[in-house]
């Protein structure tokens, strides 16, 4: 069945046609998991473009918007990462231009050192643009989170919930330093063109600690090949991660991950949240020094 614009509601396509017309779509890039669809549509000019549209439900197209207008300069102005052309957070929809490249993940790329080295001064550069510092809320919010999802359905076992809401029941809420961050950093949201890496995805965009665009890596690539992550700190420069406020950053993603992956039925991601979680089980078990 030829793809066309059915699946945006009756908004989102008058938008679409009205900033876009005449354009017909090239290939669906949604992921199927949660309420956005992102096509690539070709206009009436023969150049590509990406829509995003969120569902009602949809809280990510407002970040991404957010993100464009405020933090992407640091890509955009070299061609890492497309850039914003019409956006309507009412409608939850946003039209980009198109960044050439493959996804990075399942590709040979993804196992690249010089593929880290460059998203690691690629993500310098995105950190330090802007700082501000809080009051001890983005921790607050940590720790509240990590117990909601850990009082919702899942299936991590009742002895391990036990462990870890008296682990998390006993955080501190320090102030944080909080930088522009992508959210979901990871070679599935890294595209590579002619050898050079570009961004794309910022429906998690947010002010959070430098460390937390650090966990999906940690959890992932760098746990399978150790190299990857000395390559992404030499592009980086110093290490933000700080051991207490680092190990929390993990329980938190790693309980979330379980919780969420069985709620919208991703066992593979479930099972990486329970592995996660058997990691930092492992870290909280390991005498001192």
């Amino acid at each position: 069945m030829p793809l066309d614009l059915g699946q945006l509601s009756v908004r989102q396509r008058e938008l679409v046609e009205f900033w876009l017309p005449g354009a017909a779509v090239e290939q669906d890039h949604s992921w199927g998991l949660v309420g956005t669809t992102v096509l690539q549509l070709r206009g009436s000019d023969g150049a590509s473009y990406i829509v995003k549209a969120g569902d009602a439900d949809d809280r990510h197209i407002a970040r991404e918007l957010a993100a464009h207008r405020q933090w992407l300069d640091p890509w955009t102005s070299v061609d890492r990462a497309p850039r914003l052309l019409h956006g309507d957070a009412e409608a939850k929809l946003l039209l980009t231009t198109y960044l050439p490249g493959e996804l990075v993940e399942g590709t040979a790329d993804e196992w690249v050192e010089d593929t880290y080295r460059q998203v690691g001064e690629l993500l310098v550069r995105f950190h330090g643009q802007h700082a501000a510092r809080d009051d001890g809320e983005y921790e607050l919010r940590q720790k509240r989170d990590t117990l909601a999802w850990l009082g919702r359905p899942h299936r991590i076992a009742a002895d391990v919930v036990a462990v870890l809401k008296e682990q998390v029941e006993t955080w501190p809420t320090p102030p944080s330093t909080l930088v522009p961050t992508h959210g979901d950093w990871q070679p599935r949201n890294w595209l590579i063109h002619e050898g050079r890496v570009g961004v794309i995805d910022f429906g998690r965009a947010d002010l959070r600690p430098a460390h937390t665009d650090f966990g999906r890596l940690a959890a992932q690539q760098f746990r399978t090949m150790p190299a990857l992550e000395a390559a992404l700190l030499d592009g980086y420069g110093p290490d933000p991660r700080q051991p207490d406020a680092w190990l929390r950053l993990r329980i938190s993603a790693a309980v979330s991950t379980a919780a969420w992956a069985y709620k919208v039925g991703d066992e593979t991601f479930e099972q990486q949240g329970h592995r996660m979680i058997s990691d930092t089980l492992d870290d909280l078990r390991r005498p001192p020094g």
